[in-house]
């Protein structure tokens, strides 16, 4: 059984449906803010599973009251880097910590690659598997296309 078909990067939400247009994540962000949710866009060329630490663009947006200011943002974002991954979080702090409530990706390289998932045998018949990206054979800043 395949599960994923498409073959794309499936992290945060919105993983295995078509891209998202502006107008599309416009909307989410909107949802985002009626809960009081703050925004911030990140970007990075590693977007292996574990990899829960990419780069921030900009500031994060704690006292937005639109999505426009989030999606100018994204598109800011797009231009700089645009054969990266780009993916925005909503931060909800109503607990009294910064927890995030929301991840989805709004930008992805023309190819992705993929992971290889590499088998170990061990002693006492012990498997282990440890994913590894494709792209990471390269150097950071030439793992994608510019």
């Amino acid at each position: 059984m395949l599960s994923n078909p498409t073959g794309r990067l499936t992290q945060g939400q919105f993983s295995f449906l078509p891209d998202l247009t502006d107008e599309e994540i416009a909307l989410q962000v909107d949802y985002g803010l009626r809960r009081g949710y703050a925004w911030s866009v990140e970007y990075t060329d590693d977007p292996h599973p574990r990899n829960t630490y990419w780069d921030m663009y900009g500031h994060p947006m704690f006292d937005l009251q639109d999505a426009a200011g989030v999606v100018a943002e994204v598109k800011a974002c797009r231009k700089t880097f645009p054969h990266l991954y780009i993916r925005l979080l909503a931060f909800d702090s109503s607990r009294g910590v910064e927890s995030v409530a929301m991840s989805f990706i709004v930008n992805r390289p023309a190819t992705e690659p993929g992971f290889f998932l590499e088998r170990q045998e061990g002693a006492s018949r012990n498997i282990r598997y440890t994913a590894r990206a494709y792209s990471a054979d390269r150097p950071e800043g030439e793992r994608y296309g510019a």
